[in-house]
């Protein structure tokens, strides 16, 4: 079984992405998350918050004098994707 991303509009199906290849009529299964995307990224937003207020009270990144040079030296040692060092 392959999945496709889709919308569903009343009865009719919006594909996000490249629909499969049919000749004719196809069965679907449809289902549902069980929450919504913006109810999923609320709970995350805001487990993120107490994830960093709880960092901020630890005072977790004190002993690092300049962090945006921390961050850029972080950055600059990981190689990334698709591309030759």
């Amino acid at each position: 079984m392959r999945t496709y991303k889709a919308i569903l509009h009343d009865n009719q199906i919006e594909w996000l992405e490249r629909p499969p290849e049919t000749s004719g009529a196809l069965q679907v299964y449809v289902t549902f998350p069980e929450e919504q995307d913006s109810e999923i990224s609320s709970k995350r937003g805001k487990l993120m918050a107490e994830v960093l207020a709880e960092l901020a009270r630890r005072d977790t990144f004190s002993t690092i004098p300049d962090p945006v040079a921390w961050q850029r030296e972080l950055r600059a040692e990981r190689a990334l994707p698709d591309r030759d060092v």
